[in-house]
Order: structure tokens, then C-alpha cells, then sequence
């Protein structure tokens, strides 16, 4: 089977304060870069949740239906609601049969279309939307806007940086940048973890920190294809501004709402000691063997080939004499540890500008 390459990704939400009380339904639409295309609340009067989840993917449906989208993914935090259009429960009451009928209805228009669960906390933004219409008793509107606006403007800056975090091994990038966000040294929350490997060091710790973790093995899939489509639905489900991969050993294809969004770090000074099968202790084995006297580290965005792409920031450390692998590895990793945290800071602030395949940074943004 191949991946559908949605058009269309809908957050919806519904909130009731009573059950049945005050209600209001919403809905997020972005399209496959992740612009913002609408976002849109409606206060309902009297009404029980689950009408109100009902409403909300009802006028998501009709809203993209008039945009003309044949492909499209809605994310609902109601479980209920994802059983009942996925056929696995039937519907049993009778107010809310006309709404499930409605929707249906909807659905079988388009081409193709999933209808999928998410937790509460990944659908904040549909939920605040909700809650804004509750607040003031009235519909609400949200200007359009693309991804870069949304993560760079003034007024978002106060918002922390949702990161998606790959790793493939005792997530050692994960824990430090962790450590950042509890210092209050960076303004961000882990949305979600993906593992490649099911059994490493880097998920149990991860589940200790309590992160939402998802393990997604590439031999798992028949191509890379499949592999791919299924690491994207993770991080549009969990909202992911951006892309951290942190000892992550497997290539994917980078989707086109994520160009320039994920980075990665390289425990040497790119483009030297570069490539398929250089990661690790092969990276400072080959630098020692070269005779080098300057090691580091690089954080770059990512592109779909090996340690290419833009790069964001560089540190530099000595390689002594008597350097081993092990010794030279810790030196660079105490590097790894500051860049990468400013690389993501960078990012989150707006100071990072791509262009020609280049890397710039704002003057008016200040970095540490």
C-alpha cells in the first residue's frame, strides 16, 4: 500500500462546559507545508460534548470541501467520535446519529481520508480556539497565516517551540536538551519522541521524563517510503514546529512541510568526516587518523542525503596529542551540548534566514 500524501490536515475540537452547558466547536486547517489555511470556532448555545466534537469536524469537512482538497487527515482528541467514523462502535444515541450521518456523508466525497485520535495535549491549538469562542460567546476567526509567521512573529515568541525529537540510541542529545528547557534556558516542550530502535536506553529514559513516545522501526515498512509517511504523521500529529534528530541513524524522506524544519548534529565540522556510515566513534577514529588538530561539532537542517544541507551553527575544539576516540568523543560532546540548544533557540526566536542553500543569522537576534 502506498502513503497518502494528504492535501489537508485538520485539527478539530468541541468543548462543552456542563455537558449539556455552554458549548463550542473548532477547527485548524494547514496545507502540506504547513501554512495555516483557516482557523475557525463557533459558539453553539446549549449543547452536550459530544455534539459539540461532531460540529467540529462536521464544519471542518465543509470547509475543505470548498477549498476543492480531495486527500485529507483530521486529528480529533475525542476517542468516541474516531471509533464511530472508523466503524469500530456504533452509534447509539439519537442525537448525535444526524451528526455522524452528516459527517459520513462528508467523508465519502473525498478520495482519500483518515480520521485519527490524538491526545489532549496535541491539539492545544484547536483547543485554545475552542476555548476563546467559550470566553466570549461568539464565533471566532483566525487570520491566515503561514508556518514561518506563526513561529517567528513577535507575538508567538512568548509560546514554547514544539519539538519532535528522533533518536536511535541512549538519547543522550534528548536528555540535554531537556536539561535546557527545565533551566529555563530554552523556551520549548518535547512534543513527542520517535525511536527507530524499540529497545534502547534513549525510550526508557524518555518515558521516565514522561514524553509521548512512538517507536517506528524502518524494517518494519517495505520501503522507505512507507517509513517515512508514518515518522511525518507523527510529528503533524503532535504539532511539531520543528525537528530535532538526536543520534538518529536512519534516513528518511524529509516531506516538504518539514524543509527546513529538522536538524540535525554532526559530531565533526562539516563538510569534512561526512557521509553514510560516519556517525559516532567511526567520525573521531577517522579525525585522529587524519591527524587533525581542530574537531567539533555542526548543527544543520537536514535534506534527504547523509549529512548535507544547511549549515546553522559550528564549534570547534582542540584534538590533543594523545587523544583516543573516547576522550576526543566527550570534548566534542561537550560542545554538542551548547550548539544544539542554539541552533533550536535561533530558530524559535526568527534569526534564522535559508537562503541559496545558505544560512543566515539576523544580527538583531542574540544568541549565546
Amino acid at each position: 500500500m502506498r502513503s497518502t500524501k494528504y492535501e489537508i490536515v485538520a485539527h478539530t475540537d468541541g468543548a462543552s462546559r456542563g455537558n449539556p452547558g455552554p458549548a463550542a466547536a473548532g477547527f485548524i486547517l494547514t496545507d502540506s507545508a504547513a501554512n495555516q489555511i483557516q482557523a475557525k470556532a463557533f459558539f453553539l448555545g446549549q449543547a452536550t460534548n459530544n455534539v459539540a466534537e461532531y460540529t467540529a469536524i462536521v464544519k471542518a469537512l465543509e470547509a475543505i470541501k470548498q477549498l476543492g482538497a480531495k486527500q485529507l487527515i483530521v486529528y480529533s482528541d475525542s476517542e468516541l467520535l474516531v471509533k464511530q467514523l472508523n466503524g469500530e462502535y456504533k452509534i447509539k444515541s439519537e442525537q448525535i446519529r444526524p451528526f455522524f450521518q452528516q459527517a459520513t456523508d462528508l467523508l465519502s466525497e473525498f478520495k482519500n481520508w483518515k480520521v485519527q485520535h490524538i491526545r489532549r495535549e496535541k491539539n492545544k491549538e484547536a483547543d485554545k480556539l475552542v476555548n476563546q469562542a467559550l470566553n466570549l460567546e461568539r464565533d471566532v476567526t483566525m487570520p491566515r497565516m503561514s508556518h514561518e509567521r506563526r513561529v517567528t512573529s513577535d507575538e508567538s515568541r512568548t509560546r514554547p517551540i514544539r519539538l519532535g525529537v528522533l533518536i536511535s540510541g541512549g538519547g543522550t542529545t534528548l536528555m540535554n536538551i531537556l536539561e535546557y528547557i527545565k533551566d529555563g534556558r530554552l523556551n520549548a516542550e518535547v512534543a513527542v519522541v520517535i525511536s527507530s530502535r524499540s529497545t534502547v536506553a534513549g525510550v526508557e529514559k524518555a518515558k521516565k521524563a514522561g514524553l509521548d513516545v512512538k517507536i517506528i522501526r524502518k524494517k518494519d515498512y517495505p520501503d522507505i517510503d512507507e517509513f517515512s509517511y508514518h515518522i511525518e504523521e507523527e510529528l503533524v500529529a503532535a504539532n511539531a514546529d520543528l525537528v530535532i534528530q538526536g543520534g538518529w541513524l536512519c534516513l528518511w524522506k524529509i516531506p516538504q512541510r518539514y524543509e527546513n524544519r529538522v536538524m540535525n548534529i554532526h559530531p565533526a565540522l562539516l563538510p569534512s568526516f561526512a557521509g553514510e556510515g560516519m556517525w559516532g566513534h567511526h567520525v573521531h577514529e577517522a579525525v585522529l587518523e587524519a591527524g587533525c588538530k581542530v574537531s567539533g561539532c555542526t548543527v544543520h537542517f537536514c535534506t534527504n542525503e547523509y549529512d548535507k544541507g544547511p549549515i546553522i551553527v559550528q564549534h570547534a575544539c582542540v584534538v590533543k596529542d594523545d587523544d583516543t576516540p573516547d576522550t576526543l568523543a566527550a570534548r566534542v560532546f561537550r560542545e554538542e551540548c551548547i550548539a544544539y540548544p542554539q541552533a533550536i533557540r535561533l530558530f524559535a526566536e526568527g534569526g534564522i534566514v535559508v537562503k541559496n542553500d545558505r544560512v543566515k543569522i539576523k544580527e538583531s537576534v542574540v544568541h549565546c
